[in-house]
């Protein structure tokens, strides 16, 4: 086995076409540190102005009036039926108009099609029903 030392007896060496990375390398690790060292921390909170103690009492008990949506479409006010989209509309105004409005729950069944639930919410929300909740969600989990 031979070892060639040297350029073969030519007297001009070799170009070097490699770049040398090691200070680009070097220079880049710096920047980036810099970089991480100057960006802001980030808070992933909002501050809100909370009220300090303990809320007063109720006064008095709120009034509750429960829409139950039955798997046919049959909307339900306080347990007794209600014919028709008219007469829904005409009890949810009555409700917005009141001073101090009543907490209106819609209880829709699990079967029920949405565009039922669809239409009570609409005309609740159009009516200017301000007190509005779903109950009985938990049906809904698998």
């Amino acid at each position: 086995m031979a070892m060639t030392l040297g350029g073969g007896g030519n007297a001009d060496p070799e170009v070097m076409v490699d770049i040398n990375t090691t200070p680009l390398i070097d220079v880049m690790l710096v920047l980036l540190i810099m970089l991480i060292i100057t960006i802001p921390i980030q808070l992933h909170s909002v501050n809100l102005n909370m009220p300090a103690g303990n809320p007063p009492p109720p006064t008095k008990e709120p009034v509750v009036v429960t829409i139950d949506i039955d798997f046919d479409g049959t909307v339900l006010w306080n347990g007794e039926a209600l014919p028709d989209r008219l007469t829904l509309e005409s009890k949810l105004s009555q409700a917005a108009a009141q001073a101090d409005q009543p907490e209106v729950h819609i209880r829709p069944n699990k079967l029920v099609e949405y565009k039922s639930v669809a239409m009570v919410l609409a005309s609740a929300q159009r009516l200017g029903v301000t007190k509005l909740g779903m109950v009985g969600n938990e049906q809904f989990v698998k």
